[in-house]
């Protein structure tokens, strides 16, 4: 939910208010803006800057120190030694553990920008609005109870989610109707493994969400998600003969068990680095090869090559 509103710049909506954030080498510089009231533009907010500080320490997990971790993993990983010096300052963000979770059930058999687009409709349908910045209108993530109506399904599909919108609204009820959001948030203090199961017991949620939600809101570093791409790079570039020809729940197991007995106890954050490290050599491939058909022209009745 994060966008880049100007070079440098990147504004999202975050614990329920909306921020404007900027990087220099040794600081992070922010704005947060305050709601709207009776239609009026939002005027930037005079927070207490000891709250507003924890809450992006909480949110990058400033207190996870990564020099020693990337040395710890270079150490005994020559590939990850290989590509870190690219990948400085990857970290994994401590979520809210329902916006995480109702996200990630949106990304089966979907795209980023389609993902994107679609958490956007999600917020602006259900969601409390915030304010407005530059003509573009920011809202909260939505609570529980309003994707857990009893049309929040039906509004779903119209908004394009498919048979997705089952899973949204049916985990939300699931969730009202039995441990509740703080309970959810609880989790972070209960074992990887239970964690795990209580999240797969949730309409939509296979292993790979849960691996997801349990690293990125749970708290769970120990958590790798695997996804066909993952388990493209343990097979082709680590040579782990694992998983078979699917992606069972066996295959899933044995894959981050294999990440884990390499990196250690934050396997998930140091998956992190190789998965953006093979992403962006994917990147790049892809565009050689758009550059190369580039000079041989397109098919009439097609977009080029995939």
């Amino acid at each position: 939910r994060w966008w880049e509103s100007s070079p440098g710049a990147w504004t999202g909506v975050l614990g329920g208010r909306v921020w404007t954030l900027r990087q220099e080498p040794d600081r992070l510089w922010y704005t947060v803006y305050g709601e709207e009231e009776d239609g009026r533009p939002a005027e930037a907010a005079k927070p207490d800057g000891a709250e507003t500080d924890q809450i992006l320490r909480d949110y990058f997990q400033l207190d996870v120190g990564l020099p020693a971790l990337y040395c710890a993993w270079g150490a005994a990983d020559p590939l990850f030694r290989k590509v870190a010096d690219d990948f400085p300052g990857v970290r994994v963000l401590r979520q809210d553990p329902v916006e995480c979770l109702l996200s990630f059930i949106c990304t089966s058999n979907n795209h980023i920008s389609r993902i994107t687009a679609m958490i956007e409709r999600l917020c602006q349908a259900f969601g409390r609005r915030l304010c407005r910045l530059d003509a573009r209108p920011f809202h909260a993530f939505p609570s529980l109870s309003a994707l857990a109506g009893a049309d929040a399904e039906a509004r779903l599909r119209a908004l394009g989610f498919g048979y997705r919108a089952k899973f949204v609204s049916g985990s939300a009820r699931a969730i009202v109707e039995g441990l509740g959001a703080e309970g959810l948030r609880q989790l972070r203090a209960a074992p990887y493994a239970e964690a795990r199961r209580v999240l797969c017991a949730l309409p939509g949620v296979g292993a790979k969400v849960a691996d997801c939600v349990c690293l990125m809101a749970l708290d769970k570093a120990e958590a790798v998600p695997v996804d066909t791409h993952v388990w493209r790079i343990a097979r082709q570039r680590y040579g782990a003969a694992l998983g078979g020809r699917s992606l069972t729940p066996r295959a899933h197991q044995e894959i981050g068990d294999f990440f884990r007995g390499l990196w250690g106890p934050r396997a998930g954050w140091a998956q992190a680095v190789v998965f953006c490290a093979d992403l962006r050599k994917g990147q790049e491939l892809a565009g050689s090869r758009d550059r190369a058909w580039g000079g041989r022209g397109r098919d009439s009745c097609g977009d080029g090559p995939p």
